[in-house]
């Protein structure tokens, strides 16, 4: 071959191939996100961060992931309009911090008695939960996907024993949602802060209770420092699922196959964070008790009692603030019953008579 044709093929070839590296790098989709959690938390910061990671792996390189935890690129609770005014992709967040917005958003992460994670995956994927989130969140000019659980929450840390619902007069806590209403109709002053900000304001008496998740995160947050008394299952958060949710323009820019992916990450996560949470709670319980001297305590049922009268009067008011929210809860309500009875009859029974023939329930 004769030399000088070869090296100006050559050229030609390393010139294409020039070329063709940023066309390729041009087709890509850039996708911001931006989180109402802090980096590299225990839980729920690792699960977000694993799932921003798992949307571009399996995208194989087409979507280019950039992952800001709360405070890197907005405050936590500016996730929402961050979105929804296009200045990033997507977020990761618990729906309920924006029932400001609109209550409705309460039952897309957790409401008072409400389903449990596999209620509510299961209304969500077969029941018609999925188009009514569709249709409050597109209300915003956002899709969401379910992207986490962190299944039944605990009561919450408490500086003194809850005895009786006349306890809770003048405490100061950190609930959001619909389960802070329910508090505040015992008397308690609620506060909604994003996680970050907890600790010092128990250190600093501005609350001197809170909720949190359950013993895996709530051991890193150290709440043990401040306070003793931590009481299992409340009412505010029986599953708690988490959203991945996207500025509805970009999401409706992709291809069907992005799409797909940024689904099936967020579906996967979804499971991965219930298991991951299922399997360390009762390790990180045995932590709290047996090196911090955590006094582990549950509410007996006049409280549980009062929880309920008040939750009734709860979801007649939320029903009347927003007639989304109150086709939301219609279904909601149908949907427990229809799917919460046939569990109950079949695992919960089961589970049940396990925990009692076993001694779990001791």
């Amino acid at each position: 071959m004769d030399r000088r044709k070869f090296l100006k093929g050559a050229a030609l070839g390393a010139g294409a191939t020039a070329l063709a590296a940023p066309a390729l790098a041009q087709g890509r989709k850039e996708m911001n996100i931006v989180s109402t959690w802090p980096r590299d938390f225990p839980g729920l910061g690792t699960s977000a961060q694993r799932l921003a990671k798992n949307i571009e792996i399996l995208s194989q390189g087409s979507i280019k992931v950039n992952y800001f935890a709360a405070g890197e690129r907005v405050k936590a609770f500016d996730s929402f309009d961050e979105v929804a005014s296009g200045n990033s992709q997507a977020y990761i967040a618990a729906d309920y911090y924006w029932v400001g917005k609109d209550p409705a958003f309460a039952y897309f992460t957790a409401v008072p008695f409400g389903m449990t994670v596999d209620e509510w995956n299961a209304w969500i994927m077969f029941g018609g939960g999925q188009a009514l989130w569709d249709k409050v969140s597109g209300s915003f000019g956002l899709k969401a996907f379910p992207a986490g659980a962190t299944g039944t929450q605990a009561g919450g840390w408490f500086q003194k024993e809850i005895n009786d619902p006349e306890d809770f007069k003048g405490l100061k806590m950190r609930i959001p949602g619909l389960g802070g209403t329910v508090m505040s109709k015992l008397g308690v002053s609620t506060i909604s802060l994003p996680g970050g900000q907890i600790y010092e304001n128990l250190v600093s008496g501005a609350v001197d209770a809170t909720e949190w998740v359950g013993p895996f995160n709530d051991y890193f947050m150290k709440f043990y420092e401040v306070t003793k008394y931590y009481y299992t299952s409340g009412m505010h958060e029986p599953n708690a699922n988490l959203a991945l949710a996207m500025n509805a323009s970009w999401w409706g820019s992709l291809t069907d196959g992005e799409k797909a992916v940024i689904e099936a990450a967020a579906l996967m996560e979804n499971q991965l964070m219930f298991a991951e949470m299922q399997a360390k709670n009762g390790e990180y319980l045995k932590k709290l008790v047996e090196e911090q001297g955590v006094k582990v305590a549950s509410f007996n049922e006049d409280i549980w009692d009062a929880f309920g009268e008040a939750a009734a009067e709860v979801f007649e008011e939320t029903r009347a603030k927003s007639a989304l929210a109150a086709e939301v809860d219609d279904a909601f309500q149908a949907a427990l019953r229809d799917i919460g009875r046939s569990m109950a009859l079949m695992q919960g029974q089961f589970t049940a008579q396990r925990n009692r023939v076993l001694g779990l329930d001791t």
